[in-house]
């Protein structure tokens, strides 16, 4: 695991500019460096040593010298690869996965990506072509982003390596703020906060050269192809494919633990991994502490557990700290309690394994259509779904307008199009709302419905609407929050994560599985628990998706929490954005106990500290010591 940085442009004086560059993500590659720059191109390494740690530095080399690479990730078949690649003719200087990506390119040129298992985001200079070659993974768990500014294309793992570059202007998209509000996340499709600079998305590979640059799509999930087992069938091949994933995983020549949470993702990962280390965080907090949960597992399957309680003085002091390591606001509660665990983590070990991408892939939320704990009307809504699409529809949109009644979200959003309903896993303000605390020069931005609309377009021939809602996930929350805080909050503490529960052959798997074994009266991801709970404690499988329940509407009446929310609120620069009256009265009317509006809260919060950190304080905020209150 590593971070990767460069650029292409043929004026003078790379040397100190990459070297810079590769300082700002120096986290995520702690153990060495590495550079190559000619007169076109600067490319610049930092390692985390996890595959051939003796050799593997990067830039690494072809035969001849006409190509070289720098790459983040990790190739899962590189060995087989490797092998094939040999018998071609390739010789190779290293036994690292990344010298797989430069030969294969070589011998198989863009579709090369076709035959990658792994997570990657790479770079290839071809110096007898001057051309630079980029790919980011299928599912986005690298990061990957670029920059045309000045006369210079720039690409890196991370944002604020772009920051020392004198052809890097820095400026705030405007037309990101408004949807954020709703979204909760960066969800614009390519432009990031900071204008000018683009994610590559998931599943794409770029070509740079002379004549500009050029983006392409090589790979994108397929739910139109369904195969016909019972659901005992399903179960068996899940818990197959699952097993195999992990497996595959653990290649590493270092100690490979795994996060563990009281939810079923994590505790199946830990189960069938049995690792030598596991490890959990929690809140001080009366109600609810996922560390104490997650022991009770480890006491049960006999796993060591490490684990560690936080409170809210804690959280709001690292908050900062953790907007800057994400490059972009992500007002996600479960980015603070991540950030510690992966610290707590990387204590003891480099690479975790993780439990991301399993309710993507096999429709674990609630929000596909599972809102009642009535058995009777999940019965019924799972009868109303084999009505005919048009008559279904019709009936969907006329219990939408509907009065309240016990189940009518469940069955509305049961028989309703997707399209009409759903944006993905959050929606803090609605737009209305949102327009209505922003200040006039943040109005204009695209809407929820432009934002999702090319996503729906591509997946309106999809038979099932949890499928078309899963693709948005894939494409959206997906790769915009869950796995772009997975991999900066982890690499912030130098960890490497691994999610092999999202696996291009895993999902190879789900995309067939009819939607009826996913989600139905019996439960969310419903074959994909059932496979769980052949390695788990009775029923350990079916417990309610909890993910990190983290105490913001406590903090956010009281103490630390309400005194941090409400300086920030009444900063001179929070006018720039916000009606600071309305933002400020959401806090008291929280803290009176007149409404749940803590997540509201949160998302301003949020934004006005990551805009503090980049564009106010213009510098790293110090990591605190970190004194844990470890669980015995």
């Amino acid at each position: 695991m590593c971070g990767i940085v460069g650029f292409v442009n043929t004026k003078k004086g790379k040397e100190p500019i990459i070297q810079e560059m590769m300082e700002r993500i120096i986290h995520r590659g702690p153990s060495s460096a590495g550079q190559f720059v000619d007169d076109h191109v600067a490319l610049g390494f930092r390692r985390l040593s996890i595959i051939d740690l003796a050799g593997g530095s990067q830039p690494i080399f072809n035969e001849d010298g006409s190509k070289v690479i720098i790459f983040n990730g990790e190739i899962y078949n590189f060995q087989s690869l490797r092998k094939d690649l040999i018998a071609a003719g390739h010789t190779f200087s290293t036994h690292a996965d990344t010298e797989v990506v430069l030969h294969g390119y070589e011998e198989w040129g863009t579709e090369v990506l076709q035959k990658l298992r792994g997570m990657f985001a790479f770079a290839i200079w071809d110096h007898e072509k001057k051309e630079l070659f980029g790919a980011r993974d299928h599912f986005g768990i690298k990061p990957y982003y670029f920059a045309q500014m000045n006369d210079t294309f720039m690409f890196g793992s991370e944002i604020k390596s772009f920051l020392p570059h004198p052809d890097f202007d820095k400026v705030l998209n405007k037309a990101a703020l408004k949807p954020y509000l709703t979204f909760q996340y960066s969800p614009l499709n390519g432009e990031t906060f900071f204008k000018g600079v683009h994610r590559l998305q998931e599943g794409h590979y770029f070509i740079y050269n002379r004549h500009g640059l050029s983006i392409h799509e090589y790979w994108d999930v397929d739910f139109t192809k369904k195969q016909s087992f019972s659901r005992e069938e399903w179960v068996e091949k899940i818990d197959q494919a699952v097993q195999s994933s992990i497996d595959v995983h653990t290649i590493s020549d270092v100690e490979v633990g795994s996060f563990l949470s009281s939810g079923v993702d994590s505790s199946y990962v830990a189960s069938v991994l049995r690792p030598a280390r596991t490890f959990s965080i929690g809140f001080d907090d009366k109600t609810y502490n996922e560390a104490i949960e997650a022991r009770k597992l480890t006491e049960q399957l006999n796993l060591t557990n490490t684990a560690a309680v936080i409170n809210g003085e804690m959280s709001f002091d690292a908050f900062p700290l953790i907007q800057y390591h994400l490059d972009e606001p992500d007002a996600n509660p479960s980015c603070v309690p991540l950030y510690f665990l992966a610290n707590l983590a990387a204590q003891q070990v480099r690479v975790v394994q993780s439990g991301e991408g399993a309710d993507e892939l096999f429709a674990g939320y609630a929000a596909y259509g599972f809102h009642t704990n009535s058995k009777a009307v999940r019965v019924f809504a799972q009868g109303l779904k084999k009505l005919p699409r048009a008559l279904r529809f019709s009936l969907g949109r006329q219990i939408g307008k509907m009065k309240n009644f016990h189940g009518r979200i469940h069955l509305y959003e049961a028989t309703a199009p997707a399209r009409d309903f759903f944006i993905g896993q959050a929606e803090i303000f609605e737009e209305a709302a949102a327009a209505a605390i922003l200040t006039a020069a943040y109005q204009e931005a695209p809407t929820v419905a432009d934002i999702v609309a090319p996503f729906y377009d591509k997946a309106d021939g999809l038979q099932d609407e949890v499928n078309k809602m899963q693709y948005l996930d894939v494409h959206q929350w997906m790769p915009k929050d869950i796995l772009l805080k997975a991999d900066k909050l982890s690499m912030a503490s130098s960890l490497e994560l691994r999610v092999p529960l999202l696996d291009v052959e895993l999902m190879n798997l789900a995309q067939t599985i009819p939607a009826k074994y996913l989600i139905n009266q019996n439960n969310t991801k419903d074959v994909f628990r059932q496979a769980a709970n052949r390695h788990l404690p009775n029923e350990w499988a079916n417990r309610e998706k909890l993910g990190f329940p983290v105490p913001i509407k406590a903090w956010l009446k009281e103490g630390t929490g309400y005194a941090a929310v409400k300086t920030l609120f009444k900063a001179d620069f929070a006018a720039e954005f916000f009606d600071q009256t309305a933002i400020l009265q959401l806090l008291e009317d929280h803290r009176n106990g007149q409404g749940e509006l803590q997540r509201k809260i949160w998302t301003v919060f949020t934004f006005l500290t990551w805009y503090k950190v980049f564009f106010i304080d213009q510098e790293m905020p110090q990591p605190q010591q970190i004194d844990y209150e470890t669980i015995t």
